[in-house]
């Protein structure tokens, strides 16, 4: 039989497949019924493709921070350089810590361990697992998250970023200026950029690294600077804003567009096989997964309470605050958001080992059945408060586990290494540079 289906482009073509009939109800080939199921949900297949990470025209920027190759270039660098933590609380941490300490490419650009460790942590191991508090350091003085730090991988398709959404000054975040408390750092949201950008300039301070122009002048990356922003005033060019700027262009070209999903997209049916096409069929389909995770990035921009335990663990370091727990309420202070958090990327989940805001799943498959029965983990969480979208999904375990070969495979970019620079300009040790992470990543 013939049927419409979308192709590269957003064209719609008619092409002959193969089809049953029984009664009304007509069988497609699996390929088919999945591009069928995202078209019926987004309008074309085209919707979820991801763009080459050189495509800077079709990759989500801010107007303000248009991207260049030179102020990605920069961004990698600056991303990944222990040398710029020159604001460390105790000296023993100074160029020890970076962006990448929390932020590493083998936990899929996040934390490999439960809780991202800055300035006071201590060795890597292979993903960044092994890290843990210098005896240094105590819980005054060590630099912590208190919740699970999120992936930045495909984040340029989230307009505000963070668990709870704090940065950002659009979209979401528009009618929330009485939030950007001064003195805080959401006061950086005054400066109107996107979420990426904002975190990118508040993070360097708020985590302890300083671009500092006569250290940047003595340097190879003055170089770098004048090229990344030429237009900018010699006497603006090296400062937290500039290299906040540069970080966030990079950052927003780390996109996971080779995994078998991806490719299946640009028109490669073998890129998947036909367990993990009838997963997609179920994610776009009875799952509903589609509701939250939208968008080429399936990350979305909404907002969701799904009963999830707090960063508890008996293993943690300090303490959960209140506002923390209350996700985007904490921030907005409105009631009608208590509870909710920023809806995560699902992509390369496979190399994560804490799932949830606060870690309290380890696999794929424990997620899945935590959402198939829909029964709160969180006793603190109101009943009020729960998402309507967090009802029992009735799979089957055979549909779980091809729901879970979607997400686990088929969602799976293998080579997000290629975003690592092979060194910096300073040569650093990275992503951290302690003696025993220096003997970890055999920099010593």
């Amino acid at each position: 039989m013939k049927f419409l289906r979308p192709i590269l482009g957003g064209l719609l073509v008619f092409t002959t497949i193969s089809c049953q009939r029984d009664g009304d109800l007509q069988t497609l080939h699996p390929s088919d019924e999945l591009a069928e199921q995202i078209r019926l949900q987004f309008g074309t297949v085209n919707a979820l493709r991801m763009p080459n990470s050189n495509d800077y025209s079709r990759i989500p920027s801010d107007p303000n921070n248009p991207l260049t190759a030179e102020k990605i270039r920069l961004g990698q660098f600056l991303f990944h350089e222990t040398g710029i933590a020159l604001n460390p609380v105790q000296e023993v941490g100074r160029r020890t810590y970076s962006c990448a300490s929390c932020h590493n490419a083998g936990a899929a650009m996040q934390s490999g361990r439960l809780q991202g460790i800055a300035e006071g942590g201590e060795g890597f191991g292979i993903s960044g697992e092994a890290r843990k508090m210098s005896a240094s350091y105590d819980e005054t003085n060590v630099d912590v998250q208190p919740i699970r730090v999120p992936s930045v991988l495909n984040t340029a398709y989230q307009e505000v970023v963070l668990w709870n959404g704090q940065f950002g000054s659009f979209g979401p975040n528009s009618n929330t200026q009485s939030q950007w408390t001064a003195g805080t750092v959401k006061e950086t949201n005054h400066l109107g950029f996107q979420g990426l950008e904002i975190q990118a300039i508040a993070g360097l301070g708020m985590h302890r690294m300083l671009i500092d122009e006569a250290f940047i002048r003595e340097t190879p990356y003055q170089a770098l600077f004048d090229e990344a922003f030429p237009d900018v005033d010699p006497t603006l060019r090296y400062t937290e804003r500039t290299g906040g700027l540069a970080i966030a262009a990079y950052v927003r070209s780390l996109l996971a567009n080779r995994s078998p999903f991806q490719k299946w997209l640009r028109g490669i049916d073998e890129a998947m096989t036909e367990e993990q096409i009838k997963g997609g069929i179920l994610f776009f389909g009875k799952a509903k997964c589609y509701q939250c995770h939208s968008g080429p990035g399936l990350n979305g921009m909404g907002f969701h309470a799904l009963g999830m335990k707090d960063l508890d663990s008996g293993a943690m370091i300090g303490s959960v605050d209140e506002a923390t727990r209350k996700g985007r309420g904490g921030f907005t202070g409105r009631s009608e958001d208590d509870y909710t958090f920023k809806t995560p990327t699902l992509y390369n989940l496979k190399d994560v080992n804490h799932l949830g805001h606060g870690g309290s799943f380890r696999t794929i498959r424990e997620v899945l059945n935590y959402k198939n029965l829909a029964v709160p983990e969180n006793e603190g969480v109101p009943e009020s408060s729960i998402s309507t979208n967090f009802i029992p999904l009735n799979l089957s375990q055979k549909e779980i586990d091809q729901l879970e070969k979607f997400i686990a495979e088929a969602l799976y970019d293998p080579n997000i290494e290629r975003y690592i620079p092979l060194s910096t300009p300073l040569n650093s040790c990275f992503p951290n540079a302690d003696p025993q992470s220096k003997i970890d990543l055999g920099c010593e």
